[in-house]
């Protein structure tokens, strides 16, 4: 069978089943709603709204950060990405995996202790308030933006697939539907309603996967290397699929790519807003990396069924008919879950298809939403009560300038979006992840252990990793010069790098080091002796 005859099929079948498929939707989205409103009954002021009361368990926020992290880039993008380049794909699963070691040992802790309602809080402890927090908020957004680009070209190549649509319209409607839904969840729910959508999220992701895991080794008596045989055979490139460099190693550009993305994955998670704010939603910091500890256990697992989603894909479907459906991936995972039901047209292939799917849109739903609040929360607290109030806002005011903010935000990431949809969604969340390596972590760091660290540090080491990783984005083939590129027609990149973290995160470190030695102020050593104490015992958190 040709990947289009297939592909074709696929559009059919899933348009012969659209009650079915819509059904599992509107389950799901009645059911969070229905969560939503009920966590929104429940939020009475900042702190509810912000950070749920700091009321959850470490496992149940071990969850949350789960469902948060898991977003459509580890379920569609990985398995798409292993499905069409094997051993190279999976490196995105290292990459995610490996980078909760330096939140656990260097960020969860310190930042719960620090810490009130955002990254800015940490921040401007021991700084000028002004700048410090401009400059994170503004980081903060942009990170933000990048992240929520990654679930809705999800939402719209998932839908568009369900629906047997082809045409730029239904996604984009798609696109408005997901944006209008994570506005709702957010407004109305804030982090309490927020967090248990993604817990709910989380358990359905875990069951979805874990069950197609299952089906896929079936298929090959639970020898898993028979089943890296038959990926390698169907993928045409034989031995060379389950071995290094099939998408990274052909040339030194490709090398170094490969570095910049490991760095940009390693580094990125502890600086990434949406994860940093869930630490501030238990009590204790003994919480928080109780925390931290579930996630990685959750996140661990997953991403070893991804090996069984990616190759399984690559056996059962080929890399021919994914392209033919998404050239980027995207629809690996759900044209396996189609397979594995009894292919194209039969009703187990239709059910399997649809409940997939339906945990991949919620998947999407769950972190949209996250990273939203995440966004509103730190245009809220700390540009406009903190810079544009000046500390003179009462906190009625502050949450329902979040809540505006909320909704101009999720407008801009809706008409970005739009124009993104041939980029693969691990791609583009490796993008967000290097502008938060580069404009955050340093700055995280260098306040939470440097002593001598000051405001012009700060706001150097923000600005400059946060300008050079979207300038080398903007110039790089991921923007412009190739048929997968955001503007396909035009070329006008010069960075020949996909990923910029080889060169914006030490950007990052080098200006903060450099302002803070250039400055004429002094740090105030009593304000770190204040914030160390705090950072390492919780005397005084919140």
């Amino acid at each position: 069978m040709t990947a289009v005859p297939a592909a074709a099929q696929l559009a059919t079948a899933a348009s012969s089943h659209r009650g079915l498929t819509m059904t599992l939707f509107g389950v799901f989205v009645l059911t969070t709603l229905g969560i939503t409103v009920w966590a929104g009954r429940q939020t009475r002021d900042a702190a509810d709204f912000y950070a749920g009361g700091r009321g959850f368990t470490g496992f149940q926020n071990g969850l949350a950060i789960s469902g948060d992290y898991m977003s459509a880039a580890s379920f569609l993008g990985i398995a798409g990405a292993i499905a069409l380049f094997g051993y190279d794909g999976f490196l995105y699963s290292i990459g995610f995996l490996v980078a909760w070691l330096v939140a656990l040992l260097l960020i969860a802790e310190p930042l719960r202790n620090s810490g009130r309602y955002t990254m800015a809080d940490v921040l401007a402890f021991r700084m000028r308030q002004r700048p410090v927090r401009t400059a994170a908020g503004i980081s903060t957004i942009v990170v933000s933006i990048f992240y929520l680009l990654a679930q809705m070209v999800g939402a719209g190549s998932l839908v568009a697939l369900l629906l047997g649509v082809s045409g730029e319209g239904a996604k984009r409607w798609t696109v408005v539907a997901v944006g209008a839904l994570m506005v709702v969840y957010v407004v109305i729910g804030g982090m309490k309603g927020t967090t248990w959508v993604q817990i709910v999220k989380a358990v359905l992701l875990i069951a979805g996967a874990a069950l197609m895991t299952v089906l896929v080794l079936a298929r090959y008596h639970f020898n898993i290397s028979s089943l890296l045989g038959a990926a390698a055979d169907a993928s045409g490139k034989a031995s060379a699929f389950l071995e290094p460099g099939l998408k990274y190693g052909t040339s030194g550009t490709t090398k170094l790519d490969f570095i910049s993305l490991g760095l940009a994955l390693v580094l990125g998670t502890a600086g990434l807003p949406h994860i940093l704010v869930r630490f501030y939603t238990v009590p204790t910091a003994k919480a928080a990396r109780k925390s931290v500890l579930w996630a990685i256990g959750i996140i661990g697992v997953f991403y070893l069924m991804t090996l069984a989603l990616g190759f399984g894909a690559a056996a059962l479907v080929g890399p021919a008919t994914i392209k033919a459906s998404n050239a980027a991936g995207n629809t690996a995972a759900p044209l396996l879950a189609q397979e594995l039901g009894g292919g194209a047209g039969s009703t187990g292939g239709a059910i399997l298809l649809a409940v997939i799917s339906a945990v991949a849109f919620a998947t999407i739903l769950a972190v949209v939403a996250g990273l939203t609040l995440a966004s509103s929360a730190s245009f809220a607290h700390d540009l406009y009560a903190n810079v544009i109030r000046r500390g003179r806002a009462s906190e009625t005011e502050e949450v329902r300038s979040a809540k505006l903010a909320a909704v101009a935000i999720g407008a801009i990431a809706i008409v970005l979006s739009i124009f993104a949809d041939k980029l693969n969604t691990a791609a583009l969340v490796a993008l967000a992840f290097a502008v938060a390596a580069s404009a955050n972590l340093p700055t995280l760091l260098y306040s939470l252990f440097w002593k001598r660290f000051n405001t012009v540090g700060a706001v150097s080491s923000v600005y400059a990793g946060l300008i050079s990783s979207v300038v080398l984005v903007v110039f790089s083939p991921v923007v412009s010069g190739s048929k997968t590129s955001l503007l396909p027609h035009s070329d006008f990149h010069w960075f020949p790098l996909e990923n910029p973290g080889l060169v914006s995160i030490p950007i990052g470190f080098l200006a903060g080091w450099i302002g803070t030695l250039l400055a004429g102020e002094t740090a105030d050593p009593a304000k770190y002796a204040e914030l160390e104490v705090r950072s390492l015992t919780g005397l005084g958190a919140h």
